[in-house]
């Protein structure tokens, strides 16, 4: 099994969406399911609307609270949910719609939401935007003293 390092195979992801991402969301989830990777399933549950600051609120919580280690968030452009889950501490939301930036998402900014455009995604690329984003490790070094220049605002 290429997906996780067995290391990284007890992590457990987390999943959220709005409406406008509902399917793709449930096309990751039940890719996940194939390859036993463990995840929870925040919601949304269905395509009826919903607002995504609601499910992007309880996926940044459970990864503040430690419920799971990285997520995978879904909304129609990708954007709402990706500024959603920024709003939090310790939350690396990253938008991604190719390979590359997923990649690069995990090496280079150590990411760890892969925020996706529902909308503008095919099924098939988001499951390898997804082995990328679970398998790709932080590379640390000058880009760790970046991502330390991130700063958490209170207001």
């Amino acid at each position: 099994m290429k997906v996780m390092e067995k290391e990284q195979q007890l992590m457990k992801i987390g999943l959220a969406s709005d409406h406008a991402g509902f399917e793709l969301k449930e096309h990751i989830r039940i890719y996940l399911d194939k390859r036993d990777i463990p995840y929870i399933d925040y919601g949304a549950y269905s395509n009826e609307s919903v607002n995504y600051a609601s499910f992007g609120h309880r996926l940044a919580e459970a990864i503040e609270d430690e419920e799971v280690q990285m997520g995978i968030a879904v909304c129609g452009s990708g954007n709402g949910v990706n500024m959603t889950l920024n709003k939090h501490r310790h939350i690396r939301s990253a938008l991604c719609w190719n390979e590359e930036i997923a990649r690069l998402a995990r090496l280079h900014n150590n990411a760890n939401v892969l925020a996706l455009p529902g909308r503008f995604l095919a099924p098939n690329l988001s499951e390898k935007m997804t082995d990328i984003f679970l398998n790709t490790p932080f590379e640390g070094g000058r880009h760790q003293e970046r991502v330390d220049t991130i700063p958490f605002i209170n207001h």
